[in-house]
């Protein structure tokens, strides 16, 4: 448990070298305070405009933006299927090599992380196109049988304008490839954060209860019960958390001395907060009291783990309405502080 998870994003060649690890001088409380900071905040910004996008989402017609709604039967199952998958992945990586592991997974994200920034930017990106720009439309199209039978298995639309915006985004995951280095890590996982927000649609309240009480039950089994959850997170070399550096004052960009926040705890809280706020505009009223409320209940959940795993040092879960429950974890060496924040 005592190990570095933030090695693999310190763009290095000297990544999760003992040595590296041993010698880091110790964070400033300024450091750490912006680290802390930084993390709330880009925590918070895909959950927001996700939950605005989903609105847009719910009410588009576009068959390549549908959303993907979760029944409390796939709720129920979730914790089950999350569960068979860390187990998986704890024995792939006991089994073969962590390098060639990691290499797949680099590459089966990096196509992932591509497209879901780029679905991302596209909106924003359409702001600066002008418009005398040739903008063509396109249709990617897959079906199975003939005649009669013909049945479609991917139809998606796509223009000029998202060309570019792969394009750009390709550079990112190139970049992310090669160096992983930790604002390539986070402008990916904060991609798949906005999506999964915006594209997770929950069915209803009790379905969302569902799904964050079984959340709750797989956090405390997997992280209290059993090495299987510590040993995953440390082998795992994929942007599914958002990194900030507590040196970045004293090292700036090359930083390596990082405070995490895994993915499922923006993601899985977001998509019930999106929820809400497609049921308060569906009341056809001008306050949005349940968006509001669940956002303010998880900003103080979020704010108060990161204090209590601060000040007292050790692993926390914290569960709160509205949230899923989130981990802590804290490498103490010396005067060295490193917090992880983190879900498979």
């Amino acid at each position: 448990m005592d190990s570095a998870l933030s090695d693999p994003h310190n763009g290095s060649a000297e990544a999760g070298s003992p040595t590296n690890s041993t010698t880091r001088p110790p964070s400033t409380p300024e450091g750490i305070a912006l680290a802390y900071g930084s993390l709330l905040l880009m925590a918070l910004l895909p959950i927001f405009f996700g939950a605005l996008r989903s609105v847009r989402c719910a009410r588009g017609k576009n068959a390549s933006d549908m959303p993907e709604t979760i029944t409390s039967r796939d709720a129920a199952r979730f914790p089950i299927i999350a569960s068979c998958t860390l187990l998986g992945l704890y024995l792939f990586f006991k089994i073969f090599s962590q390098e060639y592991i990691n290499l797949l997974l680099s590459m089966y994200f990096f196509v992932l992380g591509i497209l879901a920034l780029s679905h991302t930017i596209s909106p924003f990106m359409n702001k600066f196109f002008p418009a005398t720009f040739p903008n063509r439309q396109y249709q990617l199209l897959f079906t199975q049988g003939s005649g009669e039978n013909k049945e479609e298995i991917i139809n998606y639309e796509f223009d000029t304008k998202d060309l570019v915006c792969l394009g750009l985004s390709s550079i990112v995951g190139v970049w992310y490839l090669l160096r992983k280095h930790w604002i390539a890590n986070n402008l990916f996982g904060l991609a798949f954060s906005l999506n999964g927000v915006e594209l997770l649609h929950l069915n209803n309240v009790s379905t969302g209860c569902i799904l964050l009480g079984g959340l709750f039950i797989y956090d405390v089994f997997w992280v209290f019960g059993t090495n299987v959850m510590v040993t995953v997170a440390k082998s795992f070399e994929a942007p599914i958390k958002l990194v900030f550096p507590q040196d970045l004052l004293e090292k700036g960009l090359e930083a390596n001395n990082f405070a995490m926040l895994g993915l499922g705890d923006v993601v899985i809280p977001g998509i019930f907060i999106a929820l809400l706020l497609r049921f308060d505009i569906s009341l056809k009223k001008n306050t949005h009291t349940y968006f509001y409320t669940s956002f303010a209940a998880y900003i103080f959940g979020l704010g108060l783990t990161i204090f209590i795993m601060h000040i007292f040092k050790h692993a926390q879960h914290f569960h709160m309405p509205g949230s899923a429950p989130v981990r802590v974890l804290v490498n103490r060496r010396g005067n060295e502080l490193r917090c992880h924040t983190a879900r498979m």
